[in-house]
């Protein structure tokens, strides 16, 4: 089912990197080399990833990484890029105020977007894995991870580090994620009855 999903995913993608011509400039948000190198690109790329950290780029063409801050891009001027890609990391940027800043800075460095995020109303947490996490209080789900591994996150003696620990995942709602990127158009993944991601992505801009 998850691989399902990708390659649907994958597929709004291609479309929408297909109306710019060749090689098509891409600012991957948040992203690692693995995913170029792995899935099947369509025509030529020229890659530009943007990450805390500088990410490892050997032995792979037309892929370069920078170290900067997806909230803040002054590195970047309008329209810089063709396209901004950003898979899973807009729920990781901070507050509410810090995701406003993401957005408007993908809208404004490139023509056009594709960003996917977890729903935050799917009935389990895709990073504490636990059913309903998102919604219980910060201060009881900070004492769980004090008592033991919840997910993928380890278990924090320290209580402000099991706080920060919860806090540092925002999930988004799709009313949400509308308001953030108004002229997106929206794709949501499905399990049964309930969302499990949103993509929100726009055509090419004039």
């Amino acid at each position: 089912m998850a691989s399902r999903m990708r390659r649907k995913r994958m597929q709004i993608f291609f479309e929408l990197i297909a109306t710019f011509p060749e090689p098509v400039r891409i600012l991957d948000v948040g992203g690692t080399v693995d995913l170029w190198r792995t899935s099947p690109m369509p025509g030529k790329l020229h890659v530009t990833l943007l990450n805390l950290t500088k990410s490892p780029t050997v032995g792979v063409e037309n892929i370069i990484s920078l170290v900067g801050d997806a909230r803040k891009m002054p590195e970047f001027p309008d329209n810089s890029f063709d396209v901004c890609f950003s898979n899973s990391v807009i729920e990781h940027v901070g507050t509410l105020y810090d995701q406003i800043a993401m957005a408007k800075e993908i809208r404004r460095v490139s023509k056009a977007y594709f960003v996917q995020t977890p729903a935050r109303n799917f009935p389990i947490e895709p990073h504490f894995l636990v059913p309903g996490w998102q919604y219980l209080p910060i201060r009881l789900r900070a004492w769980m991870l004090q008592q033991r591994k919840v997910g993928w996150a380890e278990k924090f003696s320290d209580p402000l580090l099991a706080q920060a620990e919860v806090e540092q995942i925002r999930l988004l709602t799709r009313r949400e994620m509308e308001m953030l990127f108004p002229d997106a158009n929206i794709y949501e993944e499905k399990v049964g009855p309930f969302t499990k991601s949103i993509v929100v992505f726009s055509s090419k801009q004039n």
